[in-house]
């Protein structure tokens, strides 16, 4: 059973909640959301699945208990949750922008807004799905700060990201200065090609693993159960 592009981006995706515990998981994007389902199916049996509402739900949509506002909240500003968000830029340190693509004064274009960004960023763990992984996305500076990044999260508690997962690999910051690090390349992509579609001097160790292949039994989850119209190819293209 050979694993697809867009199934290892899940996998990778997935292993974002790995052993996680007792945490909400907020996935924003389809792949982001079929990695936490497959995570709540395999090994991380706790994790707690919201419809973006007020319910939680199991993997398969049904309800499974209830959770107002006031209790979101509270895990969203408490460390209790991790976000997976998208990006249209990101930059070295981890700063997102999602609001605007130029000068914030005047705009060459106008996107979300900053939204929930900077509490998500600052209080609780956040990694990054992107798609298209390009220069147009991953820069040397954004042109707004909308997710907060390690050079301007002195003093926040809970600030971390994890992981951000593209279309050619996955990348963290475990640098002496923070910055972004290739972790491991999704197969068929080398470095060579990462570095070429990064705007910035990316950290590169001297020997980088491939992101892990899925199991025989994950594959089966995703292609049957979580999605079998294979809607998952559609967002990176394989």
């Amino acid at each position: 059973m050979t694993a697809t592009r867009s199934e290892y981006c899940v996998i990778a995706c997935a292993e974002a909640w790995r052993d996680a515990g007792e945490i909400l998981a907020s996935p924003m994007g389809l792949i982001p959301s079929i990695g936490a389902r497959l995570a709540r199916l395999t090994f991380s049996p706790d994790l707690l699945l919201t419809d973006g509402e007020a319910l939680l739900v199991r993997p398969d949509g049904t309800p499974e208990g209830w959770l107002p506002y006031r209790r979101h909240l509270a895990l969203v500003t408490g460390g209790r949750r991790h976000v997976m968000m998208g990006a249209s830029q990101i930059d070295r340190y981890g700063n997102q922008n999602i609001s605007c693509i130029g000068d914030w004064a005047r705009p060459r274009r106008q996107l979300l807004g900053v939204r929930g960004a900077p509490v998500n960023t600052l209080n609780n763990p956040t990694s990054y799905w992107v798609p298209r992984h390009s220069r147009r996305v991953f820069v040397e500076k954004v042109d707004m700060v909308c997710g907060v990044g390690y050079d301007h999260a002195a003093g926040a508690r809970f600030h971390r990201i994890p992981r951000v997962v593209s279309d050619l690999g996955v990348f963290d910051f475990d640098t002496p200065d923070r910055s972004m690090r290739l972790a491991s390349l999704h197969p068929g992509v080398t470095v060579a090609q990462v570095r070429e579609a990064t705007g910035f001097d990316l950290a590169v160790p001297k020997e980088v693993p491939y992101t892990r292949e899925p199991t025989a039994g994950e594959l089966e989850l995703i292609r049957e159960v979580l999605d079998p119209g294979c809607a998952r190819a559609r967002e990176v293209g394989s």
